[in-house]
């Protein structure tokens, strides 16, 4: 075989690959972990006693702050005014908190029963445009006094029921029999000389109304008992008899042999009848007038 044949057959033979040694990572095998670092060593000493670093725990937690914080600037914020500020640059946060344009922006929901009346509902409108109050505040302001007028009312009147009613028992203790006469007599004068509309809405410091205030009642009664013959109290006031002269004319009815005795005289009903009304009325019995 010549050198030319002898090169052609070498060129014919396949190349024999290099024999490398090759190492495969089996997945099979444990990852080492990634060790856990502590926030809190990141942070650098002069900033390490921030009270607005102390809730972060991780940089995950940090870098989610930090992109909120940075998504919020631009957007509409309000600078609290510092001690040198006017009342307009006040009135200017008042207003993009809220506050109405003009005093007329209040509305209040109290009701039909409210206890305030439209000019004062006006008056506090003002003043609380004024002052820069926000719709909700001024509306919780109205309605807690609103309630608390209702409930002084309520009182008031629970208190002036309470001393008619107290008044009426001491009255009728002490006029006895007359009570009804001397109280038609005394209103009948006090009517006269002060009139219904101011007996019944002049309130005494003791919550009591003037009509009912049991010492007003007694002086009435006791001028009126004083003044029987003139024509205030004459009028239709029925004259008034003491428990001594009930007495006397019971005394009348219930002689021997008359008719209150004897069931067969025609006047017997009658006489029993009156003398029955008149131990009625000598009882002070509400019935009998």
């Amino acid at each position: 075989m010549d050198q030319t044949t002898e090169a052609v057959v070498k060129e014919e033979q396949p190349a024999q690959p290099d024999v490398q040694t090759t190492t495969t990572l089996s997945t099979d095998q444990p990852q080492a972990e990634v060790p856990k670092v502590d926030f809190k060593s990141l942070i650098p000493d002069a900033y390490k006693e921030e009270k607005a670093l102390q809730n972060f725990q991780d940089m995950d937690g940090f870098v989610k702050s930090y992109l909120h914080s940075q998504k919020l600037v631009g957007s509409d914020k309000i600078p609290i005014p510092n001690k040198y500020a006017t009342d307009a640059d006040w009135n200017l946060v008042y207003e993009k908190l809220g506050k109405p344009k003009s005093p007329d922006g209040y509305e209040y929901n109290l009701g039909k029963e409210t206890k305030l009346d439209e000019n004062s509902l006006k008056a506090f409108s003002a003043e609380a445009h004024k002052l820069g109050l926000l719709p909700k505040q001024a509306q919780g302001i109205i309605k807690y006094y609103n309630d608390l007028a209702g409930v002084s009312e309520t009182e008031a009147n629970n208190k002036a029921e309470a001393g008619r009613t107290e008044a009426e028992k001491n009255l009728r203790k002490e006029f006895g029999s007359t009570y009804n006469d001397r109280i038609m007599a005394a209103k009948k004068l006090a009517t006269s000389t002060l009139g219904n509309e101011f007996l019944n809405s002049t309130l005494l410091q003791d919550g009591s109304k003037l009509g009912d205030n049991p010492t007003v009642v007694k002086a009435f009664a006791d001028l009126a008992a004083q003044m029987s013959e003139d024509n205030i109290v004459k009028g239709e006031a029925p004259a008034y008899m003491s428990n001594k002269e009930i007495n006397r004319q019971i005394a009348v009815l219930q002689q021997p042999g008359s008719a209150y005795w004897d069931k067969k005289n025609p006047n017997h009903s009658e006489a029993v009848q009156e003398v029955q009304e008149l131990i009625k009325k000598k009882n002070n019995e509400q019935e009998v007038e």
